[in-house]
């Protein structure tokens, strides 16, 4: 023992120190032997991140070399405690009969544990059935003590029935007969009720606590009603159910009758608490509204009218408020009675409108018919303001939505089929404008043909009719809010139509073709006088869209959002700059048809090479007739009563300056092409003649000889010189137009050719 307890001699040292003073053993930095020893040590998570920054090689030799160090350093370890080791087995005596000695205690503690485990799960089971027994118990007594319960509320609710009067004429008066008890078990004395109203009050009372105690044993009959019992009780129930209501609505009648507030508001309050509202609701349906609507709006029981055959509702409208207000007014005002509980009533709803709606279906079944577009819309209209009249008596917003939310109010929207009213009223607005767009001509109104119209009012019978048609769609009489977008679609469906129709008959003049677009024969047929027209009124149209018409549209959906409001003022002013944007192409049309009228005198350029071709004809020395016939078709157009009513000066001078432009563009084509013609024939006759004088011998002096060519040329510098006066009396600069500048060029003498002078 002395030896193993005396120090062991320290390992020999394996290392020897490098060059730099390192032992040669030693590891680098990067490799920590202590990760070895983590609990949580992963070997390829490891050498995963050693392998980002170290060579494989390098790594496999570091492992390797720490291997072989453990496994010396192991070996070391074994033989310096060697001796210790090796006596071990010998210091082991007796072991068996220790562990002989250990187990009898150990065996005696398990014994124990088995019986204790065995005690305490008897214990549990008898505990179990004792609990268990304890909530049969438990549930046999409920429900004893709920058919107890049941059977006093029976036997309860019995007497107090048997309290009530048995004939409903007897409430009114002040002398009942009760039977021999002096007072009513809920302690009020009924002889001191001297009249009927206390009476009704005493009644009414003893109804509503009656109604409480039904509902007590409704609750309690629907937890029992399997169980024989209950089942034999329910005969009982029943009859005091109905005995319940007979006397309740007995009552309730009663009290309408008498407009006793206190009874009404009683009975109100049990039917409440049998959760019985419907029949409260019919009651008061049947023996008050029926009768004043039957007055207002009289039919037999088979349906058939009873008193005028009219359809109209707002006179109808206006008679039913005034019964409302005066005979059903009171009853609203209980029902909706704060913190009263008797908000679950809907009187409005199940009584008034229902019995309303079923007067108007059966009296006036043509009042819903959308095939009287006007009178239709009149009653719609009616029926609207009738119904926010009665959201007018609902207490609170919640209410109100209530209400919107009743059968009878769903069922009696749906009466009215706005969707067949808007395709009437559809056919009935883009129809009249088709029908005025049918014509194969412009159809002026009666002053446009003097000239005499003002400057903004319309001209044409189309353009009217279409201003007219935008206006429909939003009158008094004809625009329904809820339908308001199909309203504004078929505005801009009516502009949109309206555009087409000048497209398209723009297109056929363009192309002189009227038979292959059906009614386009209006605009080949048009000449510009009648163009005129429709500049003006697409002005006047565009600037009232965007202008008045835009103000009464927003005006009339003033109760929209922002967002719609401005999505509808988009919408209706591109349409109307739709419109200005067709006023550029009707002036181009004009231009054309004024400028082929012009082009007719232009082709009398042609006869000007046949005045001075093989002739003797001196130089010319003054302007040809065809030049003041060239601009007279623009003037005369110009100076016209319908462009002088009809134009702005802004117009006028766009059709001058346009017009004058084009042309001069065709002028100087014909006269370039004349110059070019005469001058290549020129060319070919001096070959010939001086072949004829070669041949001749002649020898003739050609120093003041002026050709054909020259004097046509002299001709042509003539005329575009008045050309260029015509044009300047008319408020045009020639020397501004590109072609005139190109045609003076071409045609003028070489010592004029670079000043432009008339």
């Amino acid at each position: 023992m002395s030896d193993q307890n005396s120090p062991s001699p320290p390992p020999p040292s394996r290392a020897t120190t490098d060059m730099f003073g390192d032992p040669i053993g030693s590891h680098p930095q990067w490799f920590k032997q202590s990760s070895f020893l983590d609990p949580d040590f992963d070997s390829e998570s490891y050498i995963a991140d050693l392998r980002s920054f170290v060579p494989f090689d390098t790594l496999r030799s570091e492992l390797r070399s720490h291997l072989s160090a453990l496994k010396h350093d192991l070996v070391e370890l074994i033989n310096r405690d060697y001796a210790d080791f090796v006596n071990l087995s010998t210091k082991l005596v007796d072991v068996d009969s220790a562990v002989v000695r250990m187990r009898a205690p150990l065996t005696e503690i398990r014994e124990k544990i088995v019986g204790f485990r065995e005690a305490l799960e008897g214990s549990l089971v008898a505990l179990q059935s004792g609990l268990a027994k304890r909530a049969e118990a438990a549930a046999a007594r409920e429900v004893l003590e709920l058919l107890l319960d049941t059977f006093h509320v029976v036997s309860k609710v019995e007497k107090l029935i048997q309290e009530l009067p048995s004939v409903p004429a007897d409430w009114s008066s002040g002398d009942i007969n009760f039977k021999e008890k002096g007072h009513i078990s809920n302690g009020i004395s009924l002889h001191h009720a001297k009249n009927g109203t206390a009476v009704r009050e005493t009644q009414s009372m003893l109804l509503e606590r009656i109604a409480s105690e039904m509902n007590r044993l409704k609750f309690y009959f629907a937890h029992a009603q399997n169980l024989p019992f209950i089942q034999n009780m329910e005969k009982r129930i029943q009859s005091a159910s109905s005995l319940l209501d007979a006397s309740l609505g007995h009552c309730f009648v009663d009290g309408l009758k008498h407009r006793d507030e206190s009874a009404v508001y009683n009975c109100l309050r049990a039917y409440a608490a049998i959760d019985n509202t419907k029949s409260a609701e019919d009651i008061f349906r049947s023996t008050v509204v029926a009768p004043l609507i039957l007055k207002v709006i009289p039919h037999s029981s088979s349906g058939e009218v009873g008193g005028q055959s009219g359809d109209e509702l707002e006179e109808d409208y206006k008679e039913i408020k005034r019964y409302i207000e005066k005979d059903c007014k009171f009853l609203l005002e209980i029902s909706s009675t704060e913190n009263s509980g008797l908000h679950v009533f809907s009187f409005l709803a199940n009584s008034v409108l229902k019995e309303v709606v079923s007067a108007i279906q059966k009296g006036k079944p043509g009042a819903f018919s959308p095939g009287r577009p006007t009178e239709f819309l009149r009653n719609y209209k009616s029926s609207l303001d009738f119904l926010a009249q009665l959201e007018g008596y609902c207490p609170s917003r919640s209410a109100v939505a209530k209400f919107r939310t009743e059968a009878v109010y769903i069922e009696f929207m749906k009466q009215w089929n706005i969707g067949v009213y808007f395709s009437l009223r559809f056919q009935e607005i883009a129809g009249a404008l088709d029908s005025a767009l049918m014509p194969t001509s412009l159809s002026p109104v009666q002053n446009s043909n003097t000239g005499e119209g003002r400057p903004f009012d319309l001209t044409l019978k189309q353009s009217i009719s279409l201003l007219d048609c935008l206006r429909s769609c939003w009158k008094e009489d004809v625009l329904v809010i809820s339908c308001s977008d199909k309203f504004l679609r078929l505005s801009l469906q009516l502009v949109s139509r309206y555009s087409n129709w000048l497209s398209a008959g723009l297109a056929a003049r363009k192309a002189n073709k009227s038979g292959s677009n059906p009614g386009s024969e209006w605009a080949v047929a048009a000449i510009p006088d009648d163009l005129v027209y429709l500049v003006h009124d697409l002005n006047c149209l565009a600037a009232e869209i965007c202008g008045g018409y835009l103000e009464h549209v927003l005006e009339r959906l003033r109760s929209c959002s922002t967002e719609v409001l401005d999505i509808v003022k988009q919408s209706i002013l591109q349409s109307g700059k739709a419109l200005k944007d067709i006023i550029p192409q009707l002036i181009t049309s004009i231009i054309e048809t004024l400028v082929e009228q012009s082009v007719e005198d232009l082709r009398q350029l042609k006869g000007i090479t046949a005045t001075y071709r093989m002739t003797n004809k001196p130089q010319p020395v003054r302007h040809s007739p065809y030049v003041s016939g060239v601009l007279r078709p623009l003037k005369v157009f110009l100076d016209g009563e319908r462009a002088a009513a009809y134009l702005t000066m802004e117009t006028k001078n766009e059709l001058l300056k346009g017009a004058a432009f084009e042309i001069t563009d065709r002028y100087k084509e014909l006269a370039v092409s004349l110059v070019d013609v005469a001058r290549k024939t020129e060319t070919s006759l001096q070959k010939i003649r001086k072949g004829a004088q070669r041949r001749g011998g002649a020898n003739l002096d050609n120093s003041e000889y002026i050709s054909d060519t020259d004097k046509v040329c002299m001709q042509l510098f003539l005329d575009i010189k008045e050309y260029g006066r015509n044009l300047s009396a008319l408020g045009v600069e020639a020397a501004k137009i590109p072609s005139y500048c190109a045609l003076w060029q071409c045609v003028a003498p070489a010592d004029e050719q670079n000043t432009i002078k008339f």
